[in-house]
């Protein structure tokens, strides 16, 4: 073993979950519905079908009627998830024994205010909270608390048209006052939006948006002055933030979808440049807190009158993140010019077209170490600021063997592989990288397409997708892995 080749003294190993699909426990202890627990299990069968993102992550009206009256949970799976509400303790303990640093996870808004806009938190709600943060502390594991990660209150949503409408800067930040301060001795490291550019792709889901109440050709429109408001909510959070905690680290979070030219042709490089800026403008703002002149350029171009106050202008440059955290599981391509060869293929709630120099997993997204580095390097030289890697993961078909045991060798590869990336990017390239957390630690329900059969963990949950089994945890290969990784603060990485 090589003691050289360990990662920085203090690296924060760990996972990330997120409450809206681990914990289940829906409409128990006062919490109410939120944009999830509507989401009905989608079940693809084609890769067509899989990338149809809006469909299996945008619903309206009439789908959320359905949803409310329908007492059948394992039509909507994020209701069960894992049943992290009533086993956290267990799952916790297993993160323990993996010798978890970090522990990424979401507070549910619709658990501390039911509706988003009450006057007063549910105390249950934020007591189950104190009770998940005293178990972490108990094992010295430091949770890293995401404030909004896919699940809106759905009255919100209905009553107010989500994040459109002004009043959600307001009731944002009454829910971060409360948490903030509640929970000020026991969380440190906070992010606000979870891959807040994703409103773009799945606007119900991230900004509770039901997009059949807008006109078509308005709705684009729709989408980035709500993007406007997260923004304002941002920056007014990481102010509030820094107020009830004193030393506390606040993040932006960003899906990294990485994209190569299909060819060397300049319009494939442009292609590529332009897609790569399509999600960088979000971490331009928060980051530097302004727009970048590219984003305001479309706005013009394309017509957009997003209101904006020289107040919001004003807190958006004076509270901007501490840190960049975001996910990577694949890379794509993009292509200017017409190639008929050019075969598409999914990816992280995108498509891209299919690079024929990497493997694809199950799902159809594409593996690829490499880009990893390449995101790492490409991020800090345009922001300068600590990264954090808080999302990487392989969602396969894990099938427990005839003796009880799940040999998930294919995780432990495609995870080994990025690891070893992101020690070069750290000790070649200069990256200051605060930290790893895979996606997701234990089974639990995927985003887009609402399995539990897609599945993550270094434990096994016996659930299937139409919430059959026992829950029961059960180790896997992956799980002594991970264990021994962390263990060595990476050198197992590198032994021969």
């Amino acid at each position: 073993m090589s003691e050289s080749k360990a990662f920085p003294e203090g690296f924060l190993w760990g996972g990330a979950t997120a409450a809206n699909q681990c914990e289940g426990a829906w409409n128990l202890d006062g919490k109410g519905p939120s944009t999830a627990d509507v989401q009905k299990f989608a079940d693809p069968k084609s890769l067509k079908e899989l990338m149809d993102v809006h469909g299996l992550c945008d619903i309206t009206d009439e789908m959320i009627d359905a949803a409310l009256v329908s007492q059948d949970d394992a039509a909507y799976p994020k209701r069960l998830g894992a049943d992290f509400y009533h086993r956290y303790k267990e799952d916790i303990a297993y993160y323990a024994e993996m010798g978890f640093k970090v522990y990424r996870m979401s507070i549910a808004w619709s658990r501390i205010f039911p509706n988003g806009d009450e006057a007063e938190p549910n105390e249950a709600g934020l007591a189950f909270y104190d009770r998940v943060f005293d178990e972490c502390a108990k094992y010295g594991i430091e949770p890293l608390v995401t404030m909004s990660h896919y699940e809106p209150p759905l009255e919100f949503c209905r009553k107010y048209n989500g994040w459109y409408s002004r009043e959600s800067i307001e009731f944002f930040c009454r829910y971060v006052d409360v948490i903030t301060k509640r929970y000020a001795g026991k969380v440190k490291y906070w992010l606000t939006f979870n891959e807040v550019d994703s409103i773009l792709r799945h606007p119900f889901m991230t900004g509770g948006l039901i997009e059949s109440r807008f006109a078509a050709d308005e709705f684009e429109e729709v989408l980035f002055q709500a993007m406007h408001h997260q923004f304002v909510a941002s920056a007014l959070a990481t102010k509030i933030c820094h107020e009830n905690i004193p030393g506390s680290k606040v993040g932006c979070m960003l899906t990294k979808l990485t994209f190569y030219p299909y060819t060397c042709h300049p319009a494939d490089v442009l292609a590529a440049q332009q897609r790569e800026r399509a999600t960088y403008c979000y971490g331009d703002v928060q980051v530097f807190g302004e727009y970048p002149a590219y984003l305001t350029a479309m706005y013009k171009n394309k017509g957009f009158d997003i209101k904006m106050t020289d107040e919001d202008l004003r807190v958006m440059k004076a509270y901007p993140v501490d840190f960049v955290s975001f996910s990577y599981y694949s890379s794509g391509c993009a292509a200017g010019v017409h190639h008929e060869e050019a075969e598409v293929t999914a990816g992280n709630t995108v498509q891209g077209i299919k690079n024929p120099y990497l493997p694809s997993s199950d799902w159809g997204w594409q593996m690829d170490p490499v880009g990893l580095r390449i995101s790492l390097v490409d991020l800090y030289d345009r922001y300068r600021k600590p990264l954090f890697i808080v999302e990487n993961g392989l969602g396969a078909h894990d099938e427990v063997g005839p003796d009880g045991t799940i040999d998930d060798q294919y995780r432990i590869d495609y995870l080994a592989a990025h690891l070893r990336e992101a020690y070069k990017a750290i000790h070649e390239d200069g990256v200051e990288l605060m930290g790893y957390t895979t996606w997701g630690p234990i089974d639990l329900i995927s985003n887009s397409t609402i399995q539990m059969s897609k599945r993550y963990g270094f434990v096994y949950v016996d659930a299937d997708d139409y919430g059959h089994g026992t829950y029961d945890r059960i180790r896997k290969k992956s799980f002594y892995w991970y264990k021994n990784v962390i263990e060595t603060n990476g050198a197992s990485l590198f032994e021969e």
